[in-house]
């Protein structure tokens, strides 16, 4: 998923994206603890994604923050 994907998510998509990301990466990491992984590289990109996925979520909520109020 590339960044500009990310940026045209709605937040209701953003935030259901991110559950899943982090359920896979979950269901990785203990298949790697149990077994040989197929691709340790998969592990790292899901990690990655995850971290572009709340850099987003979090950017968002800082220009909510900062909308000037009005009165």
């Amino acid at each position: 998923m590339k960044n500009k994907d990310i940026v045209s998510l709605s937040d209701k998509d953003l935030h259901s994206t991110i559950k899943e990301e982090r359920e896979a990466y979950t269901k990785m990491k203990f298949t790697h603890a149990i077994s040989q992984v197929e691709s340790t590289a998969r592990i790292t990109a899901t990690r990655k994604k995850i971290a572009r996925l709340l850099t987003e979520k979090q950017s968002r909520l800082i220009s909510k923050n900062n909308e000037p109020k009005a009165e």
